[in-house]
């Protein structure tokens, strides 16, 4: 018995020892997708290699833990047959997060809920019509005791316990777990191989065909993401996105957990990268509260 136990521990050691210098372990399996949902020709693209040739567009100017590396990913435009223009580098601390699903579900739940207002209302015995009097003496008649018809045992009385709206869902999740569910968010996208990265969204043309099939020939799914930094957007992709509904665009200042989960891929600029990495960075060493507690008086015998 003790020698099977110990071949039997031996082999399990085994196994996940060389599972974990397979190619399969590189990405955990709650993040691998369905093989029904992957596009073989999106997979054609190598990651950059270690000697490439093209420049480096963008440096990551955050500094990096002394353990952990800049992420280098390409740099493309918008433009249907041009090739990368570079590369760029990505924090390693907003891009290759550990995969955190239960802040992804919390953040998803609380998004649906915290707008919510529910206005289901119902009447309780008071405030319906009728019942004024008693509907038969307490006692003689043989039938059972009752004060009014409009008792909640009543058809047509009023209801116990019932909604009592409109009730709202409000609920604000920490500033921290916020924070984390966005660069859990981006790793997945990243390690799904759906983050793809331009200098900007300029556009040749408004024609939302072109656009339409830029995306089928780059592979970048059956629904896109668009991020930039700036109160305007160009106005080409203003107008070529106008009626489309599997392309959306949204302010980095806008961007959130259930739209990047919405969309397959997410097409973010240079500008977005620098915007992100500073807001998300920042929170990792800020020791003092969001919103600072003051007394809204100013006539304390202590501040005089």
């Amino acid at each position: 018995m003790l020698r099977f136990s110990i071949l039997f521990f031996n082999r399990g050691v085994a196994k996940r020892f060389a599972s974990s210098f397979s190619s399969e372990g590189a990405l955990p399996p709650n993040l691998l997708l369905p093989s029904n949902l992957v596009d073989p020709a999106r997979l054609k693209r190598p990651p950059p290699p270690a000697d490439s040739s093209l420049p480096l567009l963008r440096k990551c100017d955050v500094v990096v833990p002394a353990h952990l590396s800049p992420v280098q990913t390409w740099v493309e435009t918008l433009e249907k047959d041009s090739e990368p223009l570079g590369l760029t580098e990505l924090h390693p601390d907003v891009f290759v997060a550990p995969p955190r699903l239960d802040i992804l579900h919390s953040i998803e739940v609380w998004q649906r809920n915290y707008k919510r207002i529910s206005h289901a209302h119902t009447k309780v015995r008071s405030e319906v019509r009728g019942g004024g009097r008693k509907p038969w003496n307490q006692k003689g008649s043989g039938r059972a005791r009752h004060g009014s018809i409009r008792a909640p045992q009543w058809r047509g009385g009023g209801v116990s316990h019932g909604p009592r709206g409109p009730t709202s869902y409000y609920y604000m999740l920490p500033m921290k777990v916020r924070v984390q569910g966005l660069k859990v968010a981006l790793s997945s996208k990243m390690a799904q191989d759906c983050l793809y990265i331009v200098d900007s969204l300029k556009m040749p043309t408004p024609d939302p065909e072109y656009l339409l099939e830029l995306i089928r020939h780059r592979h970048w799914g059956e629904s896109v993401l668009l991020v930039d930094v700036g109160e305007e957007f160009p106005e080409n992709i203003l107008k070529a996105t106008e009626n489309l509904k599997t392309v959306n665009i949204i302010p980095a200042i806008g961007l959130n957990v259930h739209s990047m989960l919405k969309h397959e891929g997410l097409v973010l600029t240079l500008e977005t990268l620098k915007f992100l990495e500073d807001r998300l960075l920042w929170h990792n060493q800020r020791y003092t509260p969001l919103y600072p507690f003051k007394l809204p008086y100013s006539d304390l015998p202590w501040q005089k």
